[in-house]
């Protein structure tokens, strides 16, 4: 088993909330795509991907829910970073994994919704690969569910983000790709 497979099987556990499973996935391989084009290194952006949001298992559904969307309490969204450093650092020593790589992964961590720039090419990566599940099939589902509104309504909003939220061209290209998808999906109905 390789040291990514390692940290994932650890980070399952803290991973069963927020359809959590679904979204470490689907940014994950946001993630390797964006490797090919940006300059990143996939030992940092990879573990940084899987870990980023174990947090989320610290608080209640009820608090999470709190958490985004209109009116959210900002606090609680940074509750899971900060809880998610501590979960993700155990890990990582767990897994053996480099301290120098591991600091830089535990700092992406540790702002990767709060801060609003980046503070390196890794970063930027896990910051696009996070954002971009919005505009997948499964973020538009979830994010639905949570915070209701229509699916219209949902692309629209998600259309005015993509440059204000993405930052590599890769990435805000990946977004339209995908809101493309979602649209042609409403008129093929």
């Amino acid at each position: 088993m390789n040291v990514f497979d390692r940290i994932y099987l650890l980070a399952s556990p803290y991973l069963q909330t927020r359809s959590n499973g679904i979204h470490i996935a689907v940014s994950k391989r946001f993630g390797e795509s964006l490797l090919l084009t940006e300059k990143g290194d996939p030992e940092i952006v990879i573990p940084a991907i899987l870990l980023h949001d174990v947090g989320w298992s610290k608080l209640t559904e009820e608090m999470q829910n709190k958490a985004f969307g209109p009116g959210s309490d900002k606090s609680l969204n940074r509750i899971h970073e900060v809880e998610g450093v501590k979960i993700a650092a155990g890990i990582l020593a767990e897994v053996n994994f480099d301290k120098t790589k591991a600091e830089e992964i535990i700092n992406i961590i540790d702002g990767h919704d709060s801060r609003l720039t980046t503070i390196s090419d890794n970063d930027m990566i896990v910051k696009d690969s996070d954002k971009l599940f919005r505009f997948t099939c499964e973020g538009l589902i979830f994010y639905l569910n949570t915070l209701k509104g229509t699916v219209e309504e949902r692309l629209v909003w998600l259309s005015t983000k993509v440059d204000c939220w993405l930052f590599t061209q890769a990435a805000k290209v990946m977004a339209w790709e995908e809101l493309d998808k979602r649209k042609r999906n409403i008129v093929n109905k």
